[in-house]
């Protein structure tokens, strides 16, 4: 006689998608299609599936791919966040990532299981988000910007050539200041992250700008210092 066991706690993942828009940092919010909290703002997400994910990551990304159709450029896992208050179906398990879009794709493409999706002001959503959300893009924020503090780059952000003057004012944008740009470009000549692309220039009604690119293996899960 076989017998059917409930699994718990229930596993899910959630991802905290930043992007550049409207010159500021973004955070994807989609609007629930479903009970629990429907209606609600929330993180992209999805319940684990091992028949599908062959780990936590694999989840994230079949997540994200499902509801907005992109491939980011990384992807990092940030915690754990657990409990049996956190969700309404029970003792629950979610694990929190967050995401680097490139400003060039900020217009993702969503499926059907989504009912709205839009960008937010990542420090400041103007939303009660859906679960224990609120707490996940804090610790998310907080993650990306110890990062950039830190002097690692987010090259993941920016187009695949940019200028620095490109690069200096998203590192502005997540972490809420202005940088000296002297300080900035010679911190900069340090970097092994980065190169020039050779004969190519922004021109405009001053000199031209150089054009950069990440450098072939560039990882945003390292110190670029």
């Amino acid at each position: 006689m076989s017998v059917t066991k409930t699994l718990f706690p229930l596993v899910s993942v959630d991802v905290a998608l930043f992007s550049i828009e409207r010159d500021r940092l973004g955070v994807l919010l989609v609007k629930r299609a479903n009970e629990p909290e429907l209606h609600r703002w929330a993180l992209p997400g999805g319940v684990l599936k091992p028949d599908l994910d062959a780990n936590l990551e694999s989840a994230a990304r079949r997540v994200l791919q499902a509801k907005i159709s992109v491939d980011v450029p990384h992807l990092e896992e940030v915690r754990t966040f657990s409990g049996a208050e956190r969700d309404p179906r029970g003792w629950s398990v979610a694990v929190l990532f967050y995401a680097l879009l490139p400003a060039d794709r900020v217009q993702a493409v969503i499926s059907s299981k989504i009912e709205e999706a839009k960008w937010a002001p990542a420090a400041r959503t103007g939303h009660r988000l859906a679960f224990d959300h609120d707490r996940q893009l804090d610790a998310a924020l907080g993650a990306l910007r110890r990062k950039v503090e830190e002097h690692t780059l987010p090259l993941h952000l920016l187009p695949s050539r940019f200028t620095l003057t490109a690069l200096q004012h998203t590192c502005e944008l997540i972490l809420e200041r202005r940088f000296d740009k002297a300080a900035f470009r010679r911190r900069l000549k340090t970097s092994s992250d980065l190169q020039a692309v050779p004969g190519e220039f922004v021109r405009g009604v001053q000199r031209p700008a150089q054009l950069y690119e990440a450098r072939p293996g560039f990882t945003f899960a390292r110190s670029s210092s």
